[in-house]
């Protein structure tokens, strides 16, 4: 019989969303700006597409770049339920907590992007990144019913 684990602790819990939340706004930075990101995702692009005209590689490297938002807040969202999550705490608190913390920081993140020079604050990029966030929540959600399935006798 398999005893129960302690805890997590604060920092064990919220030192992950402290790191993911540098790493998006690393992410944010000038290096990462669209026209800087093109100079090495289009070459590669254009390899693993050869015969797509400079316009169609435009689109989906813009595409990439919108789909690095989702991803990065559906990532977020899941590391941010683990630190908010609390034994008696219902679902709908839980993707509500969850997602109110991950749109704050992704208006703060599109902010800060607007001071970037090569970056602009976008509120599409702010629906992008709640998008992800949601997902994140689903995911975590998806798993926490899994687990409590199994623990639940049958």
């Amino acid at each position: 019989m398999n005893a129960p684990r302690p805890a997590a602790g604060p920092v064990s819990r919220w030192l992950p969303v402290v790191v993911w939340a540098g790493v998006i706004s690393f992410l944010s930075s000038d290096p990462f700006s669209g026209e800087h990101t093109g100079g090495l995702l289009l070459p590669l692009l254009n390899a693993i597409l050869p015969g797509a005209s400079p316009e169609t590689l435009n689109v989906v490297h813009a595409v990439t770049r919108k789909l690095a938002h989702v991803t990065e807040y559906a990532v977020l969202a899941v590391l941010v339920c683990r630190a908010v999550e609390r034994p008696a705490q219902s679902r709908w608190q839980l993707a509500a907590r969850s997602l109110l913390l991950c749109v704050a920081l992704a208006v703060l993140d599109e902010l800060h992007q607007s001071f970037v020079p090569s970056r602009v604050g976008s509120p599409l990029d702010v629906a992008l990144d709640t998008a992800g966030a949601v997902l994140g929540v689903a995911v975590r959600l998806g798993f926490r019913e899994l687990s409590a399935g199994r623990r639940s006798p049958a």
